[in-house]
């Protein structure tokens, strides 16, 4: 399975890449959206109808220990669980407390770019 990701520095910027990622054939159902807040991720991936990280990619175990994580340790199991390593989940939580949207594809297809 690959993954990638690409940031963005605002939602508009999040969102008119997800409409490009989608142009180049992948599944809405492979592209998810995260951000250092909740209602922000809900708002982004709504307006651009992408997925948020919930129960289905997590599992119901990681879901419940998130309950009582703090923030960043939550963003780091959802980046693993998505499929990257502990070191990248790391990475990419940092560039989530830079207020930057991140946006990964999951399966994606052969040949594909950002």
């Amino acid at each position: 399975m690959s993954v990638t990701y690409k940031e963005y520095l605002t939602d508009e910027e999040a969102i008119r890449g997800i409409q490009e990622i989608k142009a180049k054939g992948v599944q809405e159902d492979d592209i998810y959206v995260l951000t250092h807040e909740d209602h922000r991720t809900s708002q982004v991936a709504e307006m651009a109808d992408a997925n948020t990280v919930g129960i289905t990619e997590q599992g119901l175990g990681t879901s419940i220990a998130n309950v009582f994580r703090k923030k960043g340790d939550e963003l780091r199991a959802q980046f693993e669980e998505l499929g990257f390593s502990k070191p990248e989940s790391e990475q990419l939580e940092q560039k989530l407390d830079q207020n930057k949207v991140v946006v990964v594809v999951k399966n994606s297809p052969a040949g594909f770019t950002y």
